[in-house]
């Protein structure tokens, strides 16, 4: 039912593709072509979330995914004739150190590299190790001969010019290695679970939208775009496979809570059922330094029940890695949830 090699080719395209939290246009542009590839009508919020509205009527549940990803932007055009960066999203220094990127200026593209400011072991000595792990102490060198801060404002750059980190995906013995699996990984399952609709091997039971977010690394992904007959939304994002998690590669993993508190009761309980009845392998977890699109939904003030469903992740917001085996199991979840009914309402 799931094809996973259109899964892993879509996976690898989108993490191959920029989409920088507040640039996101070119990896919607590309779901855009798949999801009319496959039959779909896309539409947008003004905002620019995409989404397709799928089953006919008005659509009473919603699945979001988040295309946008952890980024940085240039924030000084240094006398040195490198450039100070500042993260968006939120993302730890000591994983930037040694990143290839891509500089987006107004009118071109630059290539470079994250640089701790004291990188040359010949020049610095053990100082290069005792240096502290700090956005304030790095700067992007830029692959171009620009000896200082004329050279770089003669060449186009610019304060708030966005910066696109190379994901560098590998593919080994069923696990995908690569930055920014949070959460192209989770849009590539939704992507897998429409196509499976759209060759009607999985028959919808209550019309959905299929939402693909683009600012839930800043936190307000989620918070728009539903219409108003959503009752219910299911939000796919990555678990956390770490000590004293419960999360495993070879498991979908069903959220009970993340940093704002639990999730709706009924319906994280119709996801285990899904599990049971189609014999998914999965696991419950708990996210104690973690928010969702669905957490975005609650706090602008939507009457909907959410819900968190996830693919494995481990080393979240760094050099990231999950498995196939995870990744078919969300699938099928997903594809089992908008086969069942929606979850009722209990306030017993």
């Amino acid at each position: 039912m799931i094809d996973q090699d259109y899964l892993l080719d879509r996976l690898l395209q989108l993490v191959n593709t920029p989409s920088p939290v507040g640039m996101t246009g070119r990896a919607v542009a590309l779901v855009d072509s798949w999801l009319r590839d496959l039959g779909y009508a896309p539409k947008y919020t003004r905002r620019g979330v995409l989404y397709v509205e799928v089953g006919g009527g008005a659509p009473k549940r919603a699945l979001a995914a988040h295309l946008d990803t952890l980024g940085a932007m240039v924030t000084e055009l240094k006398p040195n004739g490198r450039l100070a960066l500042r993260n968006t999203g939120t993302w730890a220094a000591r994983f930037a150190e040694g990143a290839r990127v891509t500089i987006f200026t107004d009118t071109a593209e630059y290539r470079g590299t994250i640089l701790p400011l004291k990188a040359s072991g010949h020049r610095f000595n053990t100082e290069v190790d005792t240096q502290p792990a700090d956005w304030d102490n790095l700067e992007i060198r830029v692959d171009a001969i620009l000896p200082d801060r004329a050279a770089l404002i003669a060449a186009g750059f610019n304060v708030g010019d966005m910066v696109a980190v190379d994901a560098q995906p590998e593919v080994v013995d069923g696990f995908i290695v690569s930055r920014h699996l949070d959460d192209k990984a989770g849009c590539a399952a939704l992507l897998a679970v429409l196509k499976a609709v759209a060759e009607g091997q999985v028959q919808v039971a209550v019309p959905f939208q299929a939402m693909f977010t683009i600012a839930e690394e800043v936190g307000i992904g989620g918070t728009h775009g539903f219409g108003p007959e959503v009752e219910e939304l299911l939000a796919i994002d990555n678990a956390v496979t770490a000590p004293n998690q419960a999360s495993r590669d070879d498991a979908v993993t069903i959220a009970m809570r993340d940093r704002q508190g639990p999730f709706d009761a009924q319906m994280t309980r119709s996801m285990l059922t899904v599990c049971q009845r189609e014999g998914i392998e999965c696991e419950r977890d708990t996210f104690r330094h973690y928010r969702s699109d669905s957490a975005a939904a609650v706090e602008a003030g939507w009457d909907i029940r959410v819900g968190l469903v996830c693919f494995s992740l481990d080393s979240s917001h760094g050099w990231e890695r999950t498995h196939m085996a995870s990744l078919i199991a969300l699938s099928r979840l997903l594809a089992g949830y908008l086969q069942s009914d929606l979850t009722s309402a209990s306030w017993q």
